[in-house]
């Protein structure tokens, strides 16, 4: 059940993290959001790390979740937008953190050009605007809890492309405490 959680949360940001250069495949979930100037707009739980992000190599001008917030067992649909500043090669990599509460469950690195082939992009990334649209199917078998992904994504040489974050709030049978009982 555990390993479920840990692989949710990785796919679930790497997806944006790949499609914002699309995230989360945890369902049946309330969505935190903040109001802070890091909030990427659009649907979705996602945020930029805190930080200076004006040499990032990647601006995210929108991504969006379909539903928002996503459900266990259900498809998800995430469509982003934004401009690559720079060409990104092979060797750039993510690191990536799940925690489950206060709890890490996960701390691992990724080649970034092997995750985003799951929302159909390849290395290298040429400079430019790019739209990605991608339907991802989660896990109904999501444990309870509140779930908080981070991606750091680098070049081969470390400079930084970009650095997202998202916390996900399931509830005990992939429901939504804020979906209406008619939903239920």
């Amino acid at each position: 059940m555990k390993f479920a959680a840990v692989l949710a949360g990785t796919t679930a940001l790497l997806s944006p993290t790949a499609a914002a250069l699309s995230l989360f495949d945890l369902k049946g979930s309330q969505v935190t959001i903040s109001d802070d100037d890091n909030k990427i707009p659009g649907e979705s739980p996602l945020e930029l790390c805190d930080g200076d992000h004006s040499d990032d190599l990647i601006v995210i001008k929108n991504v969006d979740l379909s539903p928002n917030p996503p459900k266990a067992g259900k498809e998800l649909l995430i469509t982003a937008s934004g401009t690559i500043k720079e060409t990104i090669s092979d060797g750039a990599y993510v690191k990536i953190s799940v925690k489950y509460g206060l709890i890490k469950l996960l701390t691992t690195t990724a080649s970034l050009c092997e995750q985003i082939a799951n929302v159909d992009l390849e290395c290298p990334l040429e400079p430019g605007d790019k739209d990605i649209v991608k339907t991802v199917d989660l896990p109904a078998e999501i444990p309870p809890g509140k779930y908080t992904v981070q991606a750091d994504v680098f070049t081969k040489d470390d400079k930084p492309i970009t650095c997202l974050t998202a916390t996900v709030n399931f509830t005990f049978g992939g429901r939504s405490e804020s979906e209406p009982e008619e939903l239920r």
